[in-house]
């Protein structure tokens, strides 16, 4: 595990790692997310909306914990995939992250809108209402719905993952974005009513949100089709066997 994490915090992680939190963070706050985290709420810890915000934590943590593990779990398999598919393709990985550049351009691009017939919802919209047991259940099929605002951000770490060609990196890279997406979750539930304003703020610039988002991920797959991404995170791996050199 220690040389797992060592190895997951060197050369071109050091930059995909930010990106794939910020992925997540802004998958949480995207119109398909937040607006409806109340609804999310109730579901994994069986409590009302007027119960929401309770003194009941304990309840509020346990269910939030458990969704979030369940939709976890289904991203870093997801990043073993896509880690371990680009380690096997590793010959063939300057192609392999041009398309994959090209990929994620059209994913900014549904992110902003574009290409309307990608925008289908996949989410399963009837769930039992059993509480904290149908949680990780939840997790689970939320994790597999890849919404609209989901896919796209995550399209993008799952690239960054391929191009690492490495099973570990994929792990980690899809953990990090779990924890940018499951930790405002967390937080939400512990601190509900403050959580509001929050959810208010999104609904009133959910346009900014989305333009951040996708502006992000045309970015990056822009410096992956024109090769950038490779040049800089070789600056960048030079620059950390230097410095641990000289230390």
């Amino acid at each position: 595990m220690g040389q797992w994490f060592a190895d997951s915090m060197t050369g071109s992680m050091l930059v995909a790692l930010p990106i794939a939190v910020l992925a997540g963070a802004i998958s949480f706050f995207s119109p398909c997310v937040v607006p409806l985290l109340p609804g999310y709420l109730s579901y994994v810890t069986g409590l009302s909306a007027a119960e929401l915000g309770s003194e009941r934590r304990g309840r509020m943590l346990a269910g939030t914990a458990l969704f979030v593990a369940g939709f976890s779990a289904v991203f870093i398999l997801t990043g073993v995939v896509f880690g371990t598919a680009g380690d096997l393709l590793i010959e063939h990985q300057k192609t392999i992250t041009k398309v994959l550049g090209a990929l994620t351009v059209v994913l900014g691009l549904v992110f902003l809108g574009g290409f309307g017939f990608l925008q289908k919802d996949l989410r399963v919209h009837r769930v039992p209402a059993v509480g904290i047991a149908a949680a990780p259940l939840l997790g689970v099929l939320f994790g597999f719905g890849w919404t609209p605002c989901i896919g796209p951000t995550l399209g993008t770490v799952m690239t960054l993952a391929t191009t690492e060609g490495s099973t570990g990196r994929g792990a980690t890279l899809a953990l990090v974005f779990s924890l940018g997406l499951g930790i405002p979750f967390i937080i939400a539930a512990l601190a509900f009513r403050r959580m509001l304003g929050a959810v208010a703020w999104v609904r009133k610039h959910q346009l900014l949100v989305i333009r951040i988002g996708g502006v992000l991920m045309i970015a990056v797959g822009l410096l992956l089709l024109t090769g950038v991404w490779d040049a800089m995170t070789a600056d960048l791996r030079q620059w950390v066997a230097n410095f641990g050199s000289a230390v």
